[in-house]
């Protein structure tokens, strides 16, 4: 991923931030502040992640359309190189740039097999690269290449349904995941603050858990304590998403964004019970 003004500004807002919160190291604001300061330095990746995963659902889009008109023209029985030329100006969105370098490049008498090259290149998305690499080798073995586009935008109008009809029977699934995880963490929370108080006698003047009153018994600083459910909340978080993503979406990079979602659930929600219920 390459590195924009926006990851640069984020990474610096962040670093000052946690700088800042060393002056609350003491208090129980401290990981309120310095999770903040995290969170400024991983939005603007996650938000690259999402903006990714949008733009290649675009780029399928586009590209079904593009062979479309491909279709309908070579059916006139115009020439695939000339038809391409003909629909270039047709908008295609995030491909319109992508489809008219690829007729220029046909203008001044590139290969048709190499100018697809070159877009397959460009595009970075396996299912165009594809549905390219079919169309090329059709086009070099002198094929019918109106059947050929035929096929190509049949498989990838089918690939396409599968993928939305996969997402919508399983959505039901992700919304399962995120009620589960919300659970998760109401549980965590009435073990921190209802029944290990109970259990340990937690004294919040004296910062500590007295365990079992026991005369040289161990304690634990209530905000150890905060701190280790709230680690277990974030790496439950960040795993919870990438198996959400996994199952709504096929691959585990797309859960990325379910996981930054559920740790800033965690991290928010930990955060203000900790300042209403933690105690002085």
């Amino acid at each position: 991923m390459e590195l924009k003004k926006s990851h640069w500004a984020g990474m610096i807002a962040g670093i000052l931030v946690i700088i800042a919160s060393l002056f609350f190291m003491d208090t129980r604001f401290f990981f309120f502040i310095a999770g903040i300061g995290v969170l400024f330095i991983v939005t603007p990746f996650v938000l690259a992640i999402v903006s990714e995963t949008n733009i290649a659902t675009e780029k399928e889009d586009m590209f079904l359309e593009f062979a479309r008109n491909l279709v309908e023209s070579v059916k006139t029985g115009t020439p695939i190189s000339k038809s391409i030329i003909n629909v270039r100006n047709k908008p295609y969105g995030v491909l319109s740039e992508h489809i008219k370098k690829l007729a220029n490049q046909i203008s001044i008498g590139i290969p048709l097999s190499s100018a697809l090259q070159t877009l397959s290149k460009d595009v970075k998305n396996k299912t165009i690269s594809r549905a390219l690499t079919l169309i090329g080798q059709a086009e070099r073995s002198g094929g019918e290449i109106g059947e050929i586009l035929e096929s190509v935008t049949e498989a990838v109008s089918t690939s396409d349904k599968l993928k939305k009809e996969r997402k919508a029977a399983i959505s039901s699934l992700v919304v399962q995941g995120y009620i589960i995880f919300v659970v998760f963490i109401i549980i965590i929370f009435v073990l921190q603050f209802q029944i290990l108080p109970m259990l340990v006698g937690i004294v919040p003047a004296a910062g500590s858990l007295g365990i079992g009153g026991l005369s040289g018994g161990s304690s634990i600083e209530q905000g150890e304590l905060a701190n280790a459910f709230l680690y277990l909340l974030l790496i439950q978080g960040f795993f919870s998403g990438l198996i959400i993503g996994k199952l709504s979406e096929g691959n585990v990079k797309s859960g990325i964004r379910h996981s930054f979602v559920l740790m800033l659930l965690a991290f928010l929600t930990s955060a203000i019970a900790n300042v209403l219920f933690g105690g002085s």
